[in-house]
């Protein structure tokens, strides 16, 4: 058993005791729950929470390499990515070729983005949202963890309410909507209230079934493949298109950028040595292929829709389900079994959201972080269900005016962490001497000495002897507690340790250290210029700013860039004087 989990177990018992004296309901209500962890625990369910994983406690990177691939296959390769590419033609009035620039470039630009978010997780060992504490701090990344729930969430939504429409649509209306929503967000929950483990297998299983449907949806559906050159943009005015084409743009950026938030869960368990360059290029590859698979079936699919009637009929009857029935419905019953298995898409979709985001609620308050993370799972898993069942029949609204807004924030997040490592943590590490205070002149009066760098990592007494020696202590010792295990680390551990978090250019020991990490007014700040970027670019059917009004009559979207721009801009010179000023 892992260490944090016993210290949360003891944390559990405590608390306990300290009510006592509570009315009799709490303090049974307690020790069920207590009972309860205890129980879930011994079943495999990670019980860890944000903590940080350390090095010893990781796998192997081969192993970790093929559950990261698949998992990526399936999170992409998912009905989720498809459904934004739905909205080009039949919403925006996009030809495929235009719906084909549009959605496929922003797309790789978002998945860039995912990438680059992704290498902090096998260096830190931490979830994606906890190192945004080296940002925004201790305080003010609770607001950026709330941006991050509302994005997993929103997308959870849609995966329920397109999973509701395929079920209604084969049916004939014999299962209501509400009652698919229902059964895809159950199922979805039995799965994320497991671990990191558990979550990667099952994603890389589900993986295989999914996508020989969708192979299978593109032979089905090749016979109507003719009516694409068919479809005439019904816009008439050329600027009304352009703003458009920018805001199908900004909504296809949005399917892939949105996995930064989140990227970095899924490699806790890397090897601290692993290459950030390989991390990049898995997610990267992982996130564009199947998002690139989809996309172009989903622009196939949606476009034969807006010229062949009987298409447009079930789309504008069942939604995204029912144009996928379409595409199957010359196979009939064989058809509507392959919409049946198509469902492991959205449930494995919504897996991976529930998973995070319940990480994102711990990092609202201590007590929450306390909590076990399959209980937040629940909460999450509730609120989305209660969501999906209010905005079952608004699936165009929220796909197309509501979640271009999560990529927003994603990419002020972006740049501001690009800016921290690339500038700052590259050229002027020296000024960060509450993470590192060997660097702090005013305290020390020369040079870090061997005994200040042994207190900063705190090095454990080493096991001496030839190395034979030293790997058969390890193996002995391999199941006893965490501080022997600690116990056999070696002289030569210990300098790759030292030499790692050099060249990590970041202590990850103090990931929980309120007095270490940095205050975050300069992010802040830096991202509440972005926010004005996005008030004047954005183009939604709420809002529409000034700028994004030049792009014709309904404008367009260009608030991801003027927000990058404006944050990425005022970062600097505020983290400048945030690092001379504080020392963090």
């Amino acid at each position: 058993m892992l260490k944090p989990t016993i210290e949360k177990i003891e944390v559990a018992e405590t608390e306990f005791t300290t009510v006592k004296k509570s009315p009799s309901y709490l303090r049974r209500l307690l020790h069920t729950a207590n009972l309860l962890s205890k129980k879930l625990d011994s079943l495999g369910v990670e019980a860890t929470g944000i903590e940080r994983i350390s090095p010893y406690e990781r796998g192997s990177k081969r192993k970790q390499f093929i559950h990261v691939a698949g998992y990526w296959l399936a999170a992409t390769g998912s009905l989720s990515s498809m459904s934004s590419f739905l909205l080009g033609p039949l919403l925006f009035g996009l030809t495929f070729n235009e719906s084909m620039v549009s959605g496929i470039v922003s797309m790789a630009i978002g998945c860039l983005v995912a990438a680059y978010c992704s290498i902090m997780g096998p260096q830190s060992g931490c979830r994606q949202m906890v190192t945004a504490r080296y940002l925004f701090g201790w305080w003010f990344v609770k607001f950026v963890a709330l941006a991050a729930i509302i994005g997993v969430m929103g997308w959870s939504v849609v995966n329920s309410v397109v999973g509701g429409e395929m079920l209604a649509s084969i049916s004939n209306d014999k299962v209501p909507l509400w009652v698919g929503v229902l059964i895809v967000t159950l199922f979805s929950f039995l799965v994320a209230v497991f671990g990191i483990k558990q979550v990667l297998k099952v994603e890389t299983y589900l993986s295989i079934p999914v996508w020989l449907m969708f192979i299978l949806l593109y032979i089905s559906s090749s016979d109507k493949y003719h009516y694409i050159d068919d479809f005439k943009s019904p816009i008439p005015d050329r600027l009304t298109l352009k703003g458009n084409w920018l805001s199908f743009f900004s909504l296809c950026y949005s399917i892939t950028a949105t996995w930064g938030s989140i990227t970095a869960d899924y490699y806790i368990l890397f090897p601290e040595d692993t290459s950030k360059f390989q991390v990049f290029m898995l997610t990267f590859l992982g996130t564009v292929v199947p998002t690139l698979f989809v996309g172009v079936l989903g622009l196939c699919l949606s476009t034969v829709a807006a010229t062949y009637e009987p298409w447009n009929d079930d789309y504008n009857k069942y939604g995204m389900g029912g144009l996928l029935h379409a595409g199957f419905k010359r196979w009939n019953g064989f058809g509507k079994f392959c919409v049946v298995v198509l469902l492991l898409s959205l449930i494995s979709n919504n897996i991976i959201n529930t998973y995070s985001a319940a990480f994102s609620v711990q990092l609202a308050s201590v007590k929450a972080a306390k909590v076990p993370r399959w209980f937040w799972s629940i909460v999450c898993m509730i609120i989305c269900l209660v969501c999906a069942l209010v905005g079952r029949n608004h699936f165009s609204t929220i796909l197309g005016n509501f979640l271009p807004m999560i990529g927003y924030w994603i990419s002020m997040y972006f740049i501001l962490l690009l800016e921290e490592n690339v500038i700052f943590r590259e050229y002027f590490h020296h000024l960060y001497y509450k993470e590192f205070p060997e660097f702090d002149k005013s305290k020390s009066g020369s040079d870090t000495t061997e005994g200040e760098e042994e207190e900063e990592f705190e090095p454990l007494e080493p096991v001496v002897g030839n190395s034979t020696a030293l790997q058969n202590n390890f193996e002995n010792n391999k199941d006893k507690t965490d501080s022997t295990k600690e116990a056999t680390i070696t002289n030569i551990h210990l300098l790759k340790r030292r030499h790692l978090a050099t060249s990590h250019k970041y202590n990850w020991n103090k990931w929980d250290d309120p007095e270490v990490l940095t205050h975050g007014y300069a992010a802040t700040f830096a991202f509440l210029c972005g926010v004005a970027g996005v008030v004047v670019g954005m183009a939604q059917a709420y809002w529409i700013g000034p700028l994004a009004r030049k792009f014709g009559e309904t404008g367009g979207d260009i608030a991801m860039w003027l927000s990058m721009a404006f944050s990425g801009l005022v970062y600097p010179p505020l983290r400048y004087w945030e690092l001379r000023r504080y020392g963090r």
